[in-house]
């Protein structure tokens, strides 16, 4: 078998010497798996213990086939970007500089969306594909062209703002590059009372350009837009006949996001619900250069039959149960979960913690269905009137949840998906 380090397509270029190996699947889906220890007896622990061992749950998580696929585009994404960066290369300082007149040409825009309703596991399963890297900043002691130590930001991760600006957005940049590299580079300009968001967003892609960022991530792209008032969407009837459009806040931040790409070679991962993105695909022309690298649906388990749900994750998380009498991970156990969360996953872990309480509360050393029917009737019963609509998969219910809103995300899926089975 061929040594892995003498096939690196990337030897030599100092960006990708510190980014860990190159994971197959296999390797992936171990990386990305998180499996608390678990008791294997619980005997001699008393309820109020157990309930402390029980929150662990928490941490659980374990790997989508479409997660693994996601590690793949963003790896991709950063060394192919970086590639095209070689800070050994003059025409590479010439795009660091800002000078256009000696940049490169040749590097593509890499971008890739990432879509899901709330809940299924996008943002926490894009958090664990960057935090795979063996670290954020890159310390080099010495570096190409440069003079002494410098660092390298391989990703940044913040949430678009609520309200859509791209001042605020700009401000949150400035501070979380700050942070990850311990400098001070933007105190002046975030001290002012005035602000200019976008001159701001590019006094940072400046900083972020001489940092070599690998990929910027931006979640909730859906804060980018306005939803119309419910006023606005209510029939007479007083519900709503379909999902609205949305508009954009800031018209401008659009053209910046394909400027960061194209021009300045940042790669660009954007994830929202499905309102966001649809909105954000229908309104830009150049939807193509948004997910040139990989269009990601994140979805939420609909059958007892899905391998990915029963045997898979389910299979691992019935393995974690605080009681004496187990309850077994039948058919009958996979389709209540289904019915009482709408097959979300952060509800059906929400859910198992639930029922366990129920359990412990009751104090017999057992767990039953009816521990997780009641818990889904009292600590679950503030979303229940969502997991309906979602079952429903009538948008005229789920019109009413802004993050339930059905878009059509049909023709990328199906590209993607086509590709994905290369």
């Amino acid at each position: 078998m061929s040594n892995p380090l003498t096939l690196d397509p990337y030897a030599g270029n100092i960006l990708t010497q510190g980014l860990g190996p190159i994971r197959s699947r296999m390797e992936t889906a171990k990386a990305l798996t998180e499996l608390p220890k678990r008791l294997h007896s619980m005997e001699g622990i008393p309820p109020h213990f157990a309930l402390h061992y029980l929150m662990s749950v928490r941490d659980f998580h374990f790997p989508s086939v479409e997660e693994c696929r996601l590690h793949q585009t963003i790896d991709l994404m950063v060394r192919q970007n970086y590639r095209y960066l070689d800070p050994t290369a003059a025409a590479t300082w010439a795009t660091v500089s800002g000078d256009r007149a000696g940049a490169p040409n040749r590097a593509p825009a890499y971008g890739a969306a990432v879509v899901g309703h709330s809940g299924t596991g996008k943002t926490e399963a894009i958090l664990r594909c960057l935090r795979s890297y063996p670290r954020q900043v890159i310390e080099h002691d010495s570096f190409p062209r440069l003079v002494g130590s410098h660092q390298q930001v391989v990703w940044l991760s913040i949430n678009v703002p609520p309200s859509g600006r791209t001042v605020d957005l700009a401000t949150d940049l400035m501070r979380e590059t700050d942070r990850v590299t311990g400098e001070n580079r933007f105190a002046s300009e975030l001290s002012r009372e005035r602000r200019d968001g976008m001159k701001m967003l590019d006094s940072w892609r400046q900083v972020a350009t001489s940092h070599f960022l690998g990929i910027l991530h931006l979640d909730e792209i859906q804060n980018l837009f306005k939803l119309a008032t419910l006023k606005k969407r209510r029939t007479r009837s007083g519900i709503p006949t379909e999902a609205p459009e949305l508009s954009i806040v800031e018209d401008q931040f659009l053209k910046w996001i394909l400027i960061l790409m194209n021009t300045w070679h940042v790669p660009l991962l954007l994830s929202g619900t499905p309102d966001g993105i649809g909105a954000l695909t229908r309104r830009l022309s150049t939807t193509e250069r948004i997910v040139t690298s990989g269009y990601h649906v994140f979805q939420h388990f609909e059958s007892a039959t899905d391998s990915n749900y029963r045997k898979n994750f389910l299979e691992q998380l019935g393995k974690y149960q605080y009681v004496q009498k187990k309850l077994p991970v039948d058919d009958e156990l996979a389709n209540l979960i289904l019915e009482l969360t709408g097959g979300i996953q952060r509800l059906i872990v929400a859910l198992w913690i639930a029922a366990h309480r129920v359990a412990l509360e009751r104090n017999d050393g057992s767990l039953t269905l009816n521990d997780f029917r009641k818990a889904a009737a009292t600590y679950l019963a503030a979303v229940a009137p969502a997991v309906a609509a979602f079952r429903s998969k009538d948008p005229v219910k789920m019109a009413r949840y802004e993050d339930l809103l059905p878009r059509n995300d049909a023709m990328w899926s199906q590209f993607w998906g086509s590709v994905s089975q290369m």
